[in-house]
């Protein structure tokens, strides 16, 4: 091998040397016809993470919550001191379930398909326990460190889908109806609104027809069990008997006027003092934690008479330890009524009640005071304030409304055939 003098290359070979270079440098930087430049897409650099890599230490994911500790599915004959014995967990922590339930009233309302399940600590101690009623409803109970518990209810709106059942009279109203899908409850709902305008045991005849269009909840692709009515059409001779649900959340025929006596807005003959106002943002006076008052407390000597404030359904008579003797009334659509404290219900569970029927007598049963009459207004599943809610208070539409509600009625029809 040469060596050259001082170690330094020929001015010659430095020229050839640098040539060489700028050429294969050339080769290197010409653009070719499958470059990928036009195909990049900019990435953010993740600079914490690309330094954690030169000096790695492993990062701890957060812990997954564990699942329940004990689930089951109710059963018919299943009580709730047997759920929590079941679940190993003592009366004490029962009844402060049930305290923390007064505002929801959820646990009496279990029914045979729904799922419970608790949450216990290392001690055996209930820290969560939830309700699985459906897709749309759950209701969560939280432990707080003082051993009390927070309810919390969880409705989901989802998405509602619309269908219409169409038949024709068979024998009964009820056997036909519940032969193209119809459900009892969708069928009793029926009957109750048009029941001024056609006796169903007796006017109907084979061959008349029937149309209805009725609205699903699903969430999450899967169906509730939720349903409402949206329009009714029956077809017997020469005339229509129809009804259709407004966004008030009542039902009018096609021309505008109500098939449903109007809500009183108190549920008592005579005015009696408020003790009490809706507050969904109450503060405990002890914790200082919201406590909301969900209904609106009236003064009332025991045995005060209470009223029904519309036409319904009674869905629950029951005894709490904390709310008292208590009446539930659904009236069909998106409206529910509770009554607290009373001292005799006159109804019974599936009894039909009309506007003004008295239905029970104030007291002072459960966790109060002093006697009055707490009472809650429910729309869609959620306490409003009953003095001051929106509700149906008039027999006819206003001529504005009437406009909107003719917009309606067509679509109805049309999607209804």
């Amino acid at each position: 091998m040469p060596q050259w003098e001082g170690g330094k290359l020929p001015l010659q070979h430095k020229t050839l040397i640098l040539g060489l270079g700028l050429i294969l440098g050339g080769v290197f930087m010409w653009p070719h016809s499958h470059s990928p430049s036009d195909q990049r897409v900019a990435v953010a650099l993740d600079k914490e993470s690309w330094l954690s890599q030169l000096d790695y230490t492993p990062v701890l994911a957060e812990p997954v919550g564990k699942g329940p500790d004990f689930e089951k599915m109710v059963v018919k004959g299943d009580t709730l001191s047997g759920l929590f014995e079941e679940a190993k967990i003592d009366q004490q922590t029962l009844y402060q379930v049930l305290e923390a339930d007064l505002n929801v009233l959820a646990l009496d309302t279990l029914m045979p398909g729904n799922t419970i399940q608790f949450w216990l600590d290392d001690k055996g101690q209930l820290q969560k326990l939830e309700l699985y009623f459906n897709a749309a409803r759950q209701v969560i109970f939280t432990r707080f460190d003082d051993a009390s518990f927070n309810a919390e209810e969880i409705n989901i709106d989802g998405i509602w889908q619309n269908r219409t059942v169409k038949g024709q009279i068979q024998g009964s109203f009820y056997l036909s109806a519940s032969k193209m899908g119809l459900t009892a409850s969708e069928i009793q709902r029926i009957e109750t609104l048009l029941k001024d305008k056609i006796n169903f045991a007796r006017d109907l005849r084979a061959g008349d027809k029937f149309s209805v269009l009725i609205s699903d909840q699903y969430v999450a692709g899967q169906t509730t069990g939720s349903s409402t009515i949206l329009g009714i059409d029956i077809h017997r001779g020469n005339r229509d008997i129809n009804a259709y649900r407004y966004s008030d959340g009542n039902f009018y025929d096609d021309k505008g006027r109500s098939l449903q006596r109007a809500f009183q807005r108190i549920p008592l003959k005579h005015n009696y003092r408020i003790s009490s106002r809706f507050n969904p943002k109450r503060l405990h006076p002890v914790t200082g934690r919201i406590s909301p008052h969900n209904g609106t407390d009236f003064a009332t000597p025991i045995g005060t008479k209470v009223i029904a404030p519309g036409d319904g359904v009674v869905t629950m008579v029951t005894n709490h330890p904390y709310a008292g003797k208590y009446i539930v009334i659904d009236y069909g659509n998106k409206y529910r009524t509770r009554f607290l404290h009373l001292s005799k219900a006159l109804v019974r569970k599936g009894q039909k009640v009309t506007r003004g029927q008295v239905i029970a007598l104030t007291g002072n049963t459960g966790r109060i005071t002093g006697p009055h009459l707490h009472y809650e207004f429910l729309i869609n599943g959620r306490a409003v304030d009953a003095i001051k809610a929106k509700i149906p208070m008039s027999k006819e539409l206003s001529s504005k409304d009437k406009k909107e509600f003719a917009q309606l009625v067509d679509k109805c029809k049309k999607m209804m055939g």
